[in-house]
């Protein structure tokens, strides 16, 4: 408890002096990156590190006519007490302006104390718990909420005619809030849950829950797992155990077919019907730049996918935020700034919330299909505008 204090005391102690001076005294922006670069999570760090280069290749390294220093720091994975001792190493040693990234919910709501402690705007590249705007005040979101995919996604199978639903998540942060809002938005429209799952992290083996599934017979199953390894070994796991042919229907959120593991989880994706955000096949001109200039600067085998874009789309809001206030970088003029700004991202249209700080948005239906020979997520389905439902009313 005394470390505790004796840490955000020196990070109070060391930003009152910092804030007034607006810029380091080199004159470089310094943005902090907490990120996940080691372990089965890598490639989130990866795909910011590539938004960002592909923002700053545009505007020639520089924000604010300032040189831009993106000063990396690596949690390996969810490590919420790692993450805050980064933040605080951000804030107190390396003197950043802005913290960012932040792929896991867990971190991000460690990162909050200190953001709030330092008053240090913190922009939200992908943490998609609902509760994380409401951790800080210095704390704006640019990516997603889970609930604002999932929702939007009952929705849709109510119109199809499905009546009862299995659920199954990733037990954390993100998966409690997708299976709560799912759930909530179902029942709501008269249908029924008849039974939820919630599965480790640490899950190597789905077999047992697909057997239970299969045992059950519900009309149709959504779930919710983090991008990468799990959802590849759930859709395996579904079609070794014959699920695929018992005409129980199979929805997401877009974690399952996530761009940049798309190709590697392979036909087992086929046909799957998912909600999300951003999809690599978007057909709007600004995305098709987009995919157009990462590959060139990229290649193509790295394929961007929704990390990317709102890291790309992060750094259009600092620059933007720190247009508005002629480059003063006190955090509640930064923030003042982010409230109610509208970008014109690569997924379509966003806007920041001038009073939940969190984004609202296209929500895409998409389908998992093979175009020009490669695996993609078409969309078929929209819904315009929406903000994250927990807030609703705010």
């Amino acid at each position: 408890m005394i470390k505790k204090k004796y840490a955000l005391t020196a990070i109070a102690l060391a930003c009152a002096g910092m804030l007034g001076s607006a810029h380091a005294e080199d004159g470089k922006l310094r943005i902090g990156l907490i990120a996940t670069y080691t372990g089965p999570y890598a490639d989130y760090g990866r795909q910011f590190d590539a938004g960002i280069a592909l923002y700053l290749k545009e505007h020639g390294g520089k924000i604010d006519g300032k040189e831009v220093e993106i000063i990396r720091k690596d949690t390996a994975g969810p490590a919420p007490d790692v993450a805050k001792r980064l933040a605080q190493e951000l804030v107190v040693r390396d003197k950043v302006s802005f913290i960012t990234g932040l792929d896991f919910s867990p971190n991000a709501y460690a990162v909050a104390a200190v953001s709030t402690q330092s008053k240090t705007p913190t922009i939200i590249m992908n943490a998609a718990s609902s509760g994380i705007t409401k951790s800080s005040p210095y704390i704006a979101r640019l990516s997603f909420t889970v609930q604002q995919v999932s929702a939007p996604m009952a929705a849709w199978m109510l119109k199809q005619g499905i009546k009862n639903v299995y659920t199954v998540v990733a037990d954390y942060a993100s998966g409690v809030d997708a299976e709560k809002a799912f759930s909530k938005e179902f029942t709501k429209g008269g249908g029924t849950i008849v039974h939820s799952v919630r599965t480790p992290m640490s899950t190597p083996d789905f077999s047992a829950y697909v057997q239970h599934i299969k045992d059950t017979k519900p009309e149709a199953v959504f779930f919710f797992f983090p991008s990468g390894v799990m959802p590849q070994t759930f859709l395996k796991a579904w079609k070794e155990r014959g699920l695929d042919k018992t005409g129980i229907k199979l929805f997401a959120t877009g974690e399952a077919t996530d761009d940049s593991f798309l190709e590697a989880t392979g036909d087992v994706a086929l046909g799957l019907i998912t909600s999300h955000h951003y999809s690599y096949a978007h057909p709007s001109a600004k995305n098709k730049k987009f995919i157009q200039d990462f590959a060139d600067q990229f290649g193509t085998n790295l394929r961007p996918n929704y990390f990317s874009v709102t890291a790309y789309d992060g750094m259009t809001a600092i620059a933007e935020a720190l247009e508005k206030t002629k480059g003063n970088l006190q955090g509640d003029k930064i923030m003042a700034a982010l409230k109610g700004m509208q970008i014109e991202s690569p997924r379509g249209p966003i806007e920041i919330d001038p009073v939940t700080r969190d984004i609202v948005q296209t929500v895409y239906i998409r389908k998992t299909e093979r175009v020009d020979g490669k695996l993609v997520n078409v969309e078929f389905d929209k819904f315009d505008k929406v903000k994250d439902p927990a807030k609703e009313g705010s």
